[in-house]
């Protein structure tokens, strides 16, 4: 019971000062709702990034992966710091040059509408589809857990998870879609202090028990019992290959941080570039903490698992049990609170940016072009809640995933790579015409989709089938022969990144612009830049190369 009251006082708690803190602000007008009123400070921007991004697909998958894996997937988390500083270095600057409210809008400025419909439509659909979806499950199975709500409730998993399912839908739609993007970054920042508090407290409990008191003990005993799980160097048979690091991981990180809109919103949020830019690299110093919450943990509970010591069916199962292991009881319903405030926040940022490219680049641009800003909002606001409804009713049926970090990693590519592809191509070039962006962005979805989900189940399955015959039987062995079947599929991310370049600058040699590209300038954001931006940004590039070099 103290766990239920601890946990329904934290949340509202937030609730009440994302209330207080928004409820002067104009949310009928665009800048108002889909942009905070450009009022976002650096560590409102940093927190809610962190918040963003850090859900339970990332806390219960990375972990999971840490758990079969060890150290070496810290790539997802560290490498991401390194993409933040590109962010607050190079692309944030231009983003804000141009006052934008998306991503697509500089991309219809640069090539034309078409494309930015386009780019805006795959995007809408990668967060219908996959993304709303996985993030309501993933957390429901994780509160619904934790509480153990079937016995709470008295009914099944099943009955549950719906149950789950639908409170974090309807809770995460009130702050996305009624209270625009200032209630979101808000709440986001307050369950930012709080994840970082409780996600660092579960490794520390983790290391006393194993330990015997001790924190530095609990370090030695996991570096002389499993030292193995210290390497940061991949093998090609690892989820992530060192090679990956030099190719499609850094692709995928910096489509991620740089371009996805559900991230880079807040940054466009910002009061001028100085905050944005701090709050970009106060950002990127908390990823470098990052496996601390989301891979320690899980190697902890791997020693804990040999040791008999933790009964551990699967890996993605490994978190949850060493949550319940460790954490003392009175703890229980802050953590739950801090992770409920996790999945939210990923939830309704996700929604919020959906509800932002729909009225801004759909509903204003083809729908009612003579629609004023109170309007948009409203028909964006509509929209929400029509997109909360479809994620809420497809979520359920994801059970049938066996893993849903790899699931994110793999399908996301049909959309990051082709966009990232022609917005890199519109900051690098001024000749290349809209219809080498179309064809960008077909061409990248199109051969990313028969190359992962053609090409490769066929070579893999053909592969093996010959290694079976030829007396190969061991798990390990036949891991070696599926992935020397078929490149990696970062790299493949890398591959087709490259080809579609090529293919465009081909089509701006043959069939150029009349006219170079200039970009427009607005006036809307003070865009002089902090002054210690390349130098904090050089330091958070030395220390996560450190400590590669460190673990390797």
């Amino acid at each position: 019971m103290l766990g239920i009251i601890s946990f329904i006082g934290f949340t509202l708690i937030v609730a009440i000062i994302s209330y207080s803190a928004t409820r002067k602000t104009k949310e009928n007008t665009s800048d108002g709702y889909f942009l905070g009123g450009r009022s976002l400070t650096a560590g409102v921007i940093a927190g809610s990034l962190l918040l963003t991004n850090l859900s339970t697909e990332q806390i219960v998958g990375l972990n999971g992966a840490a758990f079969s894996e060890g150290i070496l997937v810290m790539a997802w988390e560290t490498l991401a710091a390194i993409a933040m500083v590109v962010t607050a270095v190079y692309l944030l600057p231009r983003y804000l040059k141009s006052g934008l409210t998306t991503v697509p809008q500089f991309l219809a400025e640069r090539f034309d509408v078409d494309t930015k419909t386009l780019t805006s439509g795959l995007f809408l659909t990668g967060y219908v589809v996959v993304l709303l979806p996985t993030i309501l499950y993933s957390g429901s199975l994780a509160i619904s857990g934790m509480f153990d709500v079937p016995e709470l409730l008295g009914v099944s998993k099943n009955i549950a998870l719906w149950i789950c399912i639908w409170a974090i839908g309807i809770i995460g739609s009130v702050y996305a879609v009624f209270g625009g993007l200032k209630a979101v970054a808000i709440s986001d920042s307050v369950n930012a202090v709080g994840l970082l508090i409780g996600g660092i407290l579960i490794p520390l409990f983790g290391l006393l028990t194993i330990g015997n008191g001790s924190i530095f003990n609990g370090i030695e005993v996991l570096q002389q019992n499993i030292p193995e799980k210290f390497d940061s160097i991949g093998s090609s048979t690892a989820s992530v290959p060192f090679a990956t690091i030099f190719t499609g991981m850094m692709l995928v990180q910096l489509f991620y941080w740089g371009t996805n809109q559900q991230i880079i919103q807040r940054a466009l949020g910002a009061k001028n570039l100085q905050e944005g830019q701090k709050g970009l690299l106060l950002g990127a110093f908390i990823k470098i903490l990052g496996p601390l919450i989301v891979v320690l943990p899980g190697m902890i509970a791997y020693y804990m698992s040999a040791k008999g010591m933790l009964n551990v069916g699967a890996p993605d199962e490994s978190y949850g049990e060493l949550v319940k292991k460790v954490l003392p009881k009175e703890f229980i319903g802050f953590f739950a609170a801090v992770l409920f405030g996790a999945i939210l926040s990923s939830f309704n940022s996700v929604l919020n940016s959906s509800v932002t490219l729909f009225g801004i680049d759909i509903y204003k641009e083809h729908i009612n072009k003579e629609a004023d800003e109170k309007t948009i909002v409203k028909y964006g606001k509509m929209f929400g809640m029509v997109l909360a409804l479809a994620a809420m009713f497809i979520a359920p049926f994801l059970s049938s995933l066996e893993s849903i970090f790899a699931y994110l990693q793999r399908i996301n590519g049909i959309y990051s790579i082709p966009i990232l592809t022609i917005i890199f191509i519109g900051f690098t070039t001024k000749k290349v015409p809209a219809i080498a962006a179309k064809i960008g962005l077909l061409s990248g979805s199109v051969l990313y989709i028969i190359s992962e989900f053609v090409v490769r189940p066929n070579l893999v399955s053909n592969a093996i089938e010959k290694a079976k015959a030829l007396g190969v039987s061991s798990p390990d062995e036949l891991k070696i022969v599926e992935a020397e079947a078929y490149p990696h599929f970062l790299h493949i991310m890398a591959i087709l990144f490259i080809l579609n370049i090529l293919i465009m600058l081909l089509i701006g040699k043959f069939y150029p612009r009349k006219e170079a590209f200039v970009q427009k300038f607005s006036e809307e954001v003070d865009i002089t830049p902090w002054k210690h931006t390349k130098i904090v940004g050089i330091i958070i590039c030395i220390i996560v190369i450190g400590t590669y070099i460190y673990f390797s």
